[in-house]
């Protein structure tokens, strides 16, 4: 928990604050000023980063691309397969891969650079999510299939 502040809010804010609050069960005025903040201060911090929803919550994103979990994914990826590419050659490739500028792939390597934990466990949450849904595809295959005579 963290240290208490006061802060005043123009009415205007308060309003959205409020709505904002009112549309997401479970969240409190407090935890959601706490997380607009951060997330303000996160964008200030490393221009060409925004934040988005989605089912697996807010994530990272640069701005007009993918997530910054995606590239680094990517990364990843490009390494796995060219374990010998280092430096500028592997920004490169995975330029290449991705279809994004140097200079958005630069805004991912600096975000994750900061924020590591959080990327690496939004890639493992997707990762055991396809596994997930490769197991049922799958499994409804068999369903599928043909029936022995």
């Amino acid at each position: 928990m963290g240290s208490p502040r006061s802060v005043r809010f123009d009415e205007g804010v308060l309003a959205r604050l409020d709505r904002y609050v009112r549309e997401h069960p479970g969240s409190s005025s407090s935890s959601v000023a706490n997380m607009f903040v951060d997330e303000s201060l996160r964008t200030y911090e490393h221009p060409g980063v925004v934040f988005r929803a989605g089912p697996a919550g807010r994530r990272a994103a640069l701005n007009g691309g993918p997530d910054v979990w995606e590239v680094i994914g990517a990364l990843h990826a490009v390494r796995a397969e060219s374990p010998d590419l280092e430096g500028e050659d592997l920004a490169a490739e995975l330029m290449e891969v991705t279809g994004l500028g140097r200079e958005q792939i630069a805004t991912a390597l600096r975000y994750y650079a900061t924020y590591s934990a959080e990327i690496d466990l939004l890639i493992r949450a997707n990762h055991e999510a396809a596994e997930r849904e490769e197991r049922l595809w799958q499994a409804e295959q068999g369903l599928l299939g043909r029936r022995p005579a």
